[in-house]
C-alpha cells in the first residue's frame, strides 16, 4: 500500500446518490447479502457513523487550509484571524472524535436479543468508503491494452459497480459475509485484469478509519483488498456478539465467528503493509487479534460454566478457565497501552478490558471457594482425582497449608474457601469501580446487572460461612492457575468457500489475457487458401496459437506470424475457442478467404528473440560487405563471431532457431502437439 493521503471529496459529494444507486434503491436491492435499506439499529448506527465520517472529512479540509494560510502569510492581523479559525476548528473536530468514539462504544446495539444476561462482547464497526466511478478508467484499458471497444463492456463494468456498492452495506450474518467474500475474490480478478505492475488507473479509492473516522485514501487497489478484508473480521465480530450465548449452540456459534475474526485480522497482519489508516496498521491489527483470542476464550469459560456438574473437580476446572480468561484480557490490556494504541482505541472498551480483567480474575477465586466450601466429600469419592486437581489449582500453595491435609479436614478447607471469598469480594469491587470512572459503560444495564449480581453472590457466599470464632484464618488466598480445555484456534479465511466466476469472462482466458502481459496491436488478416492449404501450424486451446508459418504459403503472404493469437475468425469469438473449433471454422472458409483478428503477445523472451534475429540479420548484410574487403566488413564480422560464440544465435556455426523457442510461451491447453493446415 502507498502511504499517501488526500482529498476524499466534499460531503456534497458523498451524500449526492449516483444513478447506480438510484437504480438499486428503486429496485430494493435484491442482491442477496445486502440490505442497504434496513432500519435495525445496527443499521442506523452505521449511517450515523457515515455522517460523522463526512463532517470530520470537511473540518479536516478546513484545517488544513488554515494552516497552510496560517504558514504563507506574514500579515499579523490575518495570522490572528487564523489561529482563532483553527482554534474553533480543532473544538469541532474534537467533538466530533468523541461522538464518534460514543457511537463506537455502542455495544449494546450489537448483542443478542436474549434475555439471559451475559457480559457483552466488544464488537467492531464497518469501514465507511465512499463510491467509486470504474467506468471510464476500465474502458479506456480495455480499449489501450486489449485492443477492443470498452464500450462492448459496459454491462460487466455495470455489474462489478453494483456488486461494490452492494458491498458497503451487508447484512449481519452469513449472507453479508459471503457478499464480502465474492467482492474480495473479484478483486483479484480486477487486479490482474486491469492493474498492470508498474502502472496505475488512477483511480482513488477512500476509505474511513472505523474508529477514529479519518479519511484515506490510495490508488493502490491493495488498499481496497485490505479494507474489505478488515470488514470481513468487523462483520464476524458483530456476528459473534449478536449470538444467544445461554447455549452451547450459541456459544459454539460465538467462538467460530471470534476464532474467524481473529484469523481475518492476523492474515491482514501478515499479507498487508504500510496501511494509511490506523485501524489496519500492525499494532492495531495485533490489539484486535489479542481482543478475539480473549473473547474466544471467556466463550469457552461459559461453556465450561454450562455444562459442569457441580462436583469438585468440574468447579476446580471453572476457576481455572476463569482464570486463563483474566489472563488473556491481561494481556491485551497490556496490547492496549502501548504508544501507538494507547490513544487510538476507545476509552470505553480500554475500561472494559479491565473490568472484565478484575471480573474473571474474581470468577476464578469464587469457583475455587465454592468447590472448597461446597463439595467437602467429593475428592474421597473420585478415586484421587480431587487431590490431583486441588494440587494443580493455585500458583503457588498457600502460606501454613498442607493440601493433602485440607482434603481431609473440612474446617481447613472452609478456611481456605473463605480467603478465596475475600480475595474475590475484592476484585469485583475493583470492577465495580473501573465501571463507574466510564460514562459510556455506565449506560449498559446489562454489564452493570453481571458485575452487580457476581458481586452480591460473593458477598452473601462470605456471609453464609464466616463465623465469629475465626481467630486463625488463612491471610490471602494465592491465584488461581490458569488452564483451558480449549485453546483458541485463529482460523484463516476460507475465501474458497464463496466461488466466483470472473466478470470480464469474455475478455478472455486470464493466464494469456493479463495487465501483466504485453500485447502487440490487434492485427485484421484476411487469409485465402491456396494449393498448399492455409500454411500455418495450429496449437492450444484458449486461445490458439498460431506455432507455424510455412514460408511462401498464403498465411505468410497474409502476413500471419509465429507467435500470433487467434481471438476471432470472421467475426466470432476464438478467445475461450478449443482448438478443434477454430480447424472447423477454418475449414468452412470460402473461396473468398476468411477474416482473421489476431494479436502478438511480447513476452520478454519473444522481445528478446526479435532483438537477436533482427541483430544477426544485420550481421549477415554486414558480413557480406565484408567479404568485399570493406574496413568496416570486418569490424562486423568480429562483432557477428562474439554474438556466435556467447550463445546469442543459438551456438555452433548456424543461426538456425532453437527448437525450444515456442516452448517459452503460455500455449494454454498444449495436448495438441501443432498440425499444418
Amino acid at each position: 500500500m502507498e502511504t499517501e493521503m488526500s482529498d476524499p471529496g466534499s460531503d456534497e459529494e458523498q451524500t449526492a446518490q449516483t444513478p447506480m444507486e438510484e437504480d438499486s434503491h428503486s429496485s430494493g436491492s435484491t442482491r442477496k447479502g445486502c440490505d442497504p435499506l434496513s432500519q435495525t439499529q445496527r443499521s442506523r448506527l452505521q449511517h450515523r457513523r457515515a455522517r460523522i465520517n463526512q463532517q470530520i472529512n470537511k473540518e479536516m479540509r478546513m484545517r488544513a487550509g488554515a494552516e497552510n494560510l496560517f504558514r504563507a502569510t506574514s500579515n499579523q492581523k490575518v495570522k490572528e484571524t487564523v489561529a482563532l479559525e483553527l482554534s474553533f476548528v480543532n473544538s469541532n473536530l474534537q467533538l466530533l472524535k468523541e461522538e464518534l468514539e460514543e457511537l463506537n462504544s455502542n455495544m449494546e446495539v450489537y448483542q443478542t436479543d436474549s434475555e439471559a444476561v451475559n457480559v457483552p462482547m466488544i464488537p467492531l464497526g464497518l469501514k465507511e468508503t465512499k463510491e467509486v466511478d470504474l467506468s471510464v478508467p476500465l474502458k479506456d484499458f480495455i480499449c489501450e491494452h486489449y485492443g477492443e471497444d470498452g464500450a462492448q463492456y459496459e454491462g460487466e463494468i455495470r455489474e462489478f459497480m453494483q456488486l461494490r456498492q452492494a458491498m458497503r452495506t451487508p447484512s449481519r450474518n452469513e449472507e453479508g459475509l459471503e457478499l464480502l467474500m465474492e467482492f474480495y475474490n473479484q478483486l483479484y480478478f480486477l487486479d490482474h485484469r486491469f492493474f498492470p505492475p508498474n502502472k496505475t488507473l488512477g483511480v482513488h479509492f477512500h476509505w474511513y478509519d472505523s474508529l477514529t473516522g479519518v479519511p484515506s485514501c490510495q490508488r493502490s487497489l491493495a488498499f481496497e483488498k485490505g479494507s474489505v478484508l478488515f470488514n470481513i473480521g468487523a462483520l464476524y465480530t458483530q456476528i459473534g456478539a449478536r449470538q444467544d450465548r445461554s447455549s452451547v449452540p450459541g456459544i459454539d456459534c460465538a467462538i467460530d465467528a471470534f476464532q474467524k475474526a481473529a484469523g481475518a485480522f492476523n492474515y491482514l497482519k501478515e499479507n498487508f503493509s504500510n496501511a494509511p489508516s490506523l485501524d489496519m496498521s500492525a499494532a492495531s491489527l495485533c490489539m484486535l487479534v489479542r481482543l478475539m483470542v480473549a473473547q474466544v476464550q471467556e466463550c469457552v469459560f461459559e461453556r465450561a460454566l454450562l455444562l459442569q456438574d457441580a462436583c469438585f473437580t468440574s468447579l476446580l476446572q471453572v476457576a481455572q478457565e476463569a482464570a486463563r480468561v483474566s489472563d488473556v484480557y491481561s494481556l491485551v490490556q497490556q496490547t492496549m497501552t502501548q504508544p501507538l494504541v494507547k490513544d487510538y482505541v476507545p476509552f470505553s472498551w480500554a475500561t472494559m478490558v479491565q473490568v472484565k480483567t478484575e471480573h474473571f480474575r474474581a470468577l476464578s477465586h469464587y469457583y475455587a471457594a465454592v468447590a472448597l466450601c461446597d463439595h467437602a466429600q467429593a475428592p474421597e469419592e473420585d478415586d484421587g482425582a480431587g487431590e490431583k486437581a486441588l494440587m494443580q489449582l493455585h500458583i503457588r500453595e498457600p502460606e501454613g497449608v498442607d493440601l493433602r491435609e485440607l482434603l481431609r479436614n473440612p474446617e481447613e478447607r472452609r478456611k481456605l474457601g473463605k480467603a478465596h471469598l475475600r480475595c474475590a469480594v475484592m476484585r469485583h469491587e475493583e470492577s465495580l469501580r473501573l465501571h463507574g470512572l466510564c460514562k459510556i459503560l455506565r449506560k449498559m444495564d446489562i454489564l452493570q446487572e453481571v458485575l452487580s449480581f457476581t458481586h452480591r453472590r460473593s458477598l452473601d457466599k462470605y456471609s453464609d460461612i464466616d463465623r465469629e470464632d475465626d481467630f486463625f484464618e488463612i491471610a490471602e488466598a494465592p491465584n488461581i492457575h490458569s488452564k483451558t480445555q480449549q485453546k483458541p484456534d485463529i482460523q484463516t479465511p476460507d475465501f474458497s468457500s464463496v466461488r466466483v466466476s470472473d466478470i470480464f469472462h469474455r475478455l478472455g482466458p486470464l493466464a494469456v489475457f493479463s495487465a501483466r502481459n504485453r500485447w502487440g496491436p490487434r492485427r485484421q488478416v484476411h487469409l485465402v487458401r491456396g494449393e498448399a492449404g492455409l500454411g500455418l501450424t495450429l496449437r492450444g486451446d484458449s486461445p490458439v496459437l498460431i506455432a507455424g508459418v510455412v514460408p511462401g504459403g498464403s498465411a505468410a503472404e497474409a502476413g500471419l506470424k509465429e507467435g500470433d493469437y487467434i481471438i476471432s475468425v470472421n467475426g466470432v469469438d476464438c478467445k475461450w475457442a478449443k482448438h478443434a473449433e477454430v480447424v472447423q471454422l477454418l475449414k468452412t472458409c470460402s473461396d473468398g478467404g476468411v477474416e482473421l483478428s489476431v494479436i502478438t503477445l511480447l513476452t520478454p523472451e519473444l522481445q528478446e528473440r526479435r532483438s537477436v534475429l533482427m541483430s544477426l540479420s544485420r550481421d549477415k548484410e554486414n558480413t557480406c560487405e565484408g567479404n568485399q574487403g570493406g574496413a568496416r566488413g570486418r569490424g562486423s564480422l568480429l562483432n557477428w563471431t562474439r554474438r556466435k560464440s556467447g550463445g546469442g544465435a543459438g551456438g555452433g556455426g548456424t543461426t538456425k532457431r532453437p527448437a525450444s523457442t515456442f516452448s517459452l510461451l503460455p500455449f494454454g491447453n498444449l495436448r495438441d502437439s501443432g498440425a499444418m493446415y
